[in-house]
């Protein structure tokens, strides 16, 4: 079964039986991808936060970030 055949099939469901289905959906998008790459993530993560906390990084408040993303301007490029 192709997959638009599978779309024409699920748009002739009813609206809740369609919304049960988008979440079935979803939650499968959430399960654990390849080990190697949850292993990889983990470790970028913990050395992101030990950055921080040795004040190598910088945190960016969630207001400033959300006033830069709802004024639409593109983010500064550090001067070189």
């Amino acid at each position: 079964m192709t997959k638009q055949a599978i779309l024409e099939e699920a748009l002739t469901l009813e609206p809740e039986e369609r919304h049960d289905l988008v979440q079935q959906l979803l939650r499968s998008l959430d399960e654990p991808m390849d080990p190697d790459i949850e292993k990889a993530w983990r470790v970028e993560v913990e050395r992101r936060f030990a950055a921080v906390d040795r004040g190598e990084e910088k945190l960016i408040p969630l207001e400033e970030v959300l006033k830069k993303y709802r004024s639409n301007k593109p983010a500064e490029l550090p001067k070189t």
